[in-house]
């Protein structure tokens, strides 16, 4: 969960001092975890081979969707506002697509459901502590390509497998858009923009998500899905103290509501 909070802090601190473009951050994220993930997958059983049989052109394009909206949401929203975002819609997309293919939610989900929601309206309501509309829709639409690019992935036999394929998958995709954004806008990059961003692809993403697929064997889906309500919480607090953002009570009360609407949504699972 430190991996996914140090995702939102190194793309935070890269944009914010302007080393780096949101396009050319997504294509160099991506391009490393690529990279990592491929050696992973070489020092294990599958062989590299396997990052070429799993994962699909579906995923991969969930994924950099998520990727490329992230990189942009975050040139106007700080560390923990970001993560808030993007794990409520995450929980949210998730809860959506359970309930289009048949699910059916408890009552205390549909109230999780709610609070959480309302949480997140608070957290984007017009006024001065408001963060911005662009980066908040942005970062919705990173957390529902996120929501998406988990649900596909949930049936992967091999998931690290899957995630490097997937990974190599997304690069084209990335070169693809950052070519329609230098036609379109100013593309620019300097070498330590480039280095945060490669850090942020085969570090805390890549070997992130390895480490995280691997605990994933050793914990219940709804456990799994309570520890990552540390994330905007550990992004929040090292934004603070790293990054010199502002904790507004703004942010602190929806975080409540959404963190405790999502706690209560996956009550009911835990005593089931």
């Amino acid at each position: 969960m430190a991996f996914f909070a140090a995702n939102s802090l190194v793309a935070r601190f890269a944009l914010r001092a302007g080393e780096i473009d949101g396009g050319s951050f997504a294509v160099a994220r991506i391009a490393a975890g690529a990279i990592a993930l491929a050696l992973v997958t070489s020092f294990r059983r599958e062989g590299i081979r396997a990052a070429c049989q799993h994962g699909s052109v579906r995923a991969a394009f969930a994924l950099f969707s998520y990727s490329i909206t992230f990189s942009y949401a975050y040139l106007s929203l700080n560390a923990g506002t970001g993560a808030l975002v993007l794990f409520a819609a995450v929980q949210i997309t998730m809860l959506g697509i359970g309930i289009a293919g048949g699910e059916r939610p408890r009552p205390s989900e549909w109230t999780g459901l709610i609070l959480a929601f309302g949480g997140l309206v608070y957290l984007v309501f017009p006024g001065l502590t408001a963060p911005s509309p662009i980066g908040v829709s942005l970062m919705a639409l990173a957390g529902a390509a996120w929501g998406g690019y988990s649900i596909a992935a949930r049936s992967a036999r091999s998931p690290i497998a899957a995630t490097a394929g997937n990974f190599a998958r997304a690069v084209p995709f990335a070169v693809g858009a950052l070519i329609v954004i230098s036609g379109i806008g100013q593309v620019h990059a300097t070498w330590r923009g480039v280095g945060l961003a490669a850090t942020s692809g085969a570090v805390t993403s890549g070997l992130g998500y390895a480490m995280w697929y691997a605990a994933l064997k050793n914990l219940r889906t709804s456990v799994a899905a309570i520890v990552q309500l540390s994330v905007p919480v550990l992004a929040a607090t090292a934004g603070v103290l790293l990054l010199g953002e502002q904790m507004t009570w703004r942010l602190v009360l929806a975080a409540g509501a959404i963190l405790g609407g999502v706690a209560v949504a996956l009550r009911g699972k835990i005593r089931s």
